[in-house]
């Protein structure tokens, strides 16, 4: 399919800031989106305003409705995500936990009208999480085998996260996915959680890593050597602000929990092109290589973490979903993508570059 544009719910808004998931929805299909990564605050969310609150079966109703929201606007859930904190828990009763937490997602996917769950690598503290590779995938192929018995089945896509405890690069999400080898079981490709890892530092004065540039050049020669495109079920492009000042101690975003990465992550990321708003990686050079090396066609998020969600201005779904759409159009005319868009669309978007 030609590639599509799409953005993850959360990222126009968070609800806990007052940001509806309808308000929300409705600025998405004002400006051109044509689906949408489901975050589940947002399915929680809605069913906390029903009557009894945030119950199973309000989650089931809240899924429900939200499925008809969508289908209203013509606007598709490529996933509801994040199943996170999964793959090799050295603790098995919450290995169990979760199993049974993802046998009621599978209902919730249902009842959406999706048929993929994320599953992002695990960020939690080391000593909950076993160095054993091979138990992470026999917990991966546990879930990849539900998703093939359910009825009707579900497909996962893994994607490595740039402050993932035991998994961070794409390297080894793929190494994942391929150990895997379930037809159902791809991965997702974010241009940021890749340059996050091997370009970025935002602890370091510069804020980049050593040799860099060498690093990004190597990583894009194994990308598009090594991977099948035909298991990289969606790709997520976002850029993300290099800082004034290292991320430590001391610093507004440094969080004594949390890793630089991680709280840079979720205060800095910015949409595609935003070089007039700080943005500084090598976002371009990966997704020519995601677009045109891999020849990767489909759906396309811009998954948005960033501190301007956590405002409670009115006004936060609409701008950030009109520059998501800029950085859309800007993507498409850099990359040469095959999109569906009418030439009216994309005037539209065009017309603010």
């Amino acid at each position: 399919m030609p590639c599509r544009l799409a953005i993850t719910s959360m990222s126009l808004g968070r609800c806990y800031a007052g940001h509806s998931f309808v308000h929300k929805l409705d600025m998405a299909h004002m400006y051109g989106y044509k689906g949408i990564e489901l975050f589940y605050e947002d399915l929680v969310d809605v069913a906390e305003h029903l009557p009894g609150g945030d119950t199973r079966e309000n989650e089931l109703e809240a899924a429900n409705i939200i499925c008809q929201l969508c289908h209203e606007r013509g606007i598709t859930i490529i996933c509801l995500q994040p199943f996170a904190h999964y793959e090799g828990l050295v603790d098995r009763q919450e290995h169990l936990k979760r199993i049974e937490k993802l046998e009621f997602w599978f209902q919730l996917a249902c009842a959406l009208r999706t048929d993929i769950v994320q599953i992002p690598s695990s960020f939690g503290p080391a000593s909950e999480l076993s160095e054993d590779m091979s138990l992470a995938v026999a917990d991966l192929q546990k879930v990849a085998d539900m998703g093939l018995q359910h009825n009707p089945p579900i497909r996962f896509v893994y994607e490595a996260l740039c402050f993932g405890t035991r998994y961070n690069t794409w390297e080894q999400s793929w190494d994942i996915v391929q150990a895997v080898n379930r037809p159902n079981f791809g991965v997702c490709l974010d241009t940021f959680n890749i340059a996050g890892r091997i370009y970025a530092d935002p602890a370091s004065p510069s804020g980049r890593t050593p040799d860099c540039d060498e690093a990004v050049r190597n990583c894009i020669s194994r990308l598009v050597a090594t991977v099948d495109v035909e298991k990289v079920f969606y790709v997520q492009v976002v850029d993300a602000e290099r800082l004034a000042s290292p991320l430590v101690e001391g610093h507004q975003f440094y969080h004594p929990e949390q890793t630089p990465r991680m709280s840079w992550s979720r205060n800095c990321r910015l949409f595609y092109g935003e070089r007039d708003r700080g943005a500084y990686l090598p976002v371009a050079e990966i997704s020519r290589a995601i677009f045109q090396g891999l020849g990767f066609e489909g759906w396309v998020s811009m998954e948005l973490f960033h501190r301007r969600m956590a405002d409670t201005d009115a006004a936060v779904p609409k701008e950030l979903a009109s520059r998501g759409a800029i950085a859309w159009a800007k993507l498409v005319r850099d990359m040469k993508l095959r999109i569906e868009e009418a030439p009216s669309d994309m005037g539209r978007m065009t017309a603010s570059l």
